[in-house]
């Protein structure tokens, strides 16, 4: 039998837990996978080969359905690292709004850090009216969307806040959103004013995510940048 090359074995902190994991890094076989959705340019198909590879590489065992977005971000950009180098480029524009110029920068992704976790788990409530108020949670594995709910960016913002929706409080009675249907959510999402909607999307733009701080000149017009990158996408697209 032909031998198998051994990889490494690493260990990481799961930022919603605290609970320390064994992994090892991803090899061509996991690779394969994420290019192969990369060149879907399937949003949803990325999402999949993402998890699909952490699952791959876990050496601890863990359910990853527990595990929040931010914590799988988090989970992929540390095995990217160990897999094919902390190094990678990005490719920014100029703050200057007279100034077209791109720039590529590279960045080390072991310097990225989960933004907002220290306030993670506070005003998971809100309140909609004297009436009504919900439960929000942070936004899971199994809460990504179908293709069919980002068909725009209003629908997916619309699809999106009704998955942060855990538990709906109406007078003295509570439903459990995971109970209901979802169209049935969306319909209660729909129903909220701007106000309101508004109130839940702050609880997600306040959520922790994966970050990472950059200030570099722009070495066409010598503009000072500082920008923030959030969110996977902002250093894989």
């Amino acid at each position: 039998m032909l031998p198998i090359i051994a990889t490494p074995k690493y260990d990481m902190i799961v930022p919603s837990t605290g609970e320390s994991i064994t992994y090892r890094p991803y090899v061509v076989k996991e690779e394969k996978i994420l290019l192969i959705a990369l060149e879907s340019e399937s949003e949803v198909a990325i999402e999949r080969a993402v998890t699909d590879i952490i699952k791959a590489c876990l050496e601890t065992p863990l359910d990853i359905k527990t595990l929040t977005m931010f914590d799988i971000e988090f989970m992929f950009t540390t095995l990217r690292s160990k897999s094919v180098g902390e190094g990678i480029d990005v490719v920014l524009n100029c703050d200057n709004e007279e100034c077209d110029a791109t720039q590529k920068i590279k960045i080390n992704l072991d310097d990225v850090y989960v933004a907002n976790l220290e306030t993670a788990g506070e005003n998971m409530n809100v309140k909609i009216n004297d009436d009504v108020s919900v439960d929000l949670k942070y936004l899971g594995y199994s809460d990504n969307l179908t293709q069919g709910q980002r068909t725009t960016e209003t629908e997916a913002a619309i699809n999106m806040v009704a998955k942060t929706i855990e538990t709906i409080y109406s007078g003295e009675e509570t439903f459990a959103c995971k109970d209901a249907p979802f169209k049935e959510v969306v319909a209660f999402v729909e129903s909220l004013n701007n106000d309101q909607f508004a109130s839940v999307i702050k609880f997600m733009q306040d959520s922790p995510v994966i970050t990472y701080d950059i200030e570099y000149k722009c070495r066409e017009c010598g503009t000072d940048n500082v920008k923030t990158l959030k969110g996977l996408s902002d250093f894989f697209s």
